[in-house]
């Protein structure tokens, strides 16, 4: 799952629920501990996010040996009035987006940011 972050307060712009779904799109195999650390979550707080995710259809999960392999709802609309037809593909599509710019170090491939006047 690569580097784990520094730790971070104050407040951020992706809830931990967006997080743990990232994580689990990186490693459909991850356990609970590594995407609680990638997440820098507890491993209760994982447990239990990934218990709202399945319980809303964005999550299911298969029982393989002892790990679990889950299964992401590609085109399961996003719950948020403002985010109304968005996907769960598309959230996890600029997620991706980023990690790949993150990975290349470089900012000619960052999106330009509208100026406001």
């Amino acid at each position: 799952m690569g580097g784990v972050p520094e730790p971070h307060a104050g407040w951020t712009f992706l809830t931990n629920h967006a997080r743990v779904l990232a994580a689990i799109a990186d490693d459909h195999n991850a356990r609970i501990r590594d995407i609680a650390a990638h997440c820098r979550l507890t491993e209760r707080a994982v447990q239990k996010i990934i218990a709202d995710l399945e319980e809303a259809g964005y999550l299911s999960h298969r029982r393989e040996g002892r790990g679990n392999t889950y299964r992401i709802e590609p085109g399961k609309v996003l719950r948020h009035p403002a985010e109304a037809g968005l996907t769960v593909a598309s959230l996890l599509a600029v997620l991706a987006q980023d990690e790949v710019y993150r990975a290349q170090g470089s900012a000619d491939t960052a999106a330009p940011v509208a100026e406001h006047g």
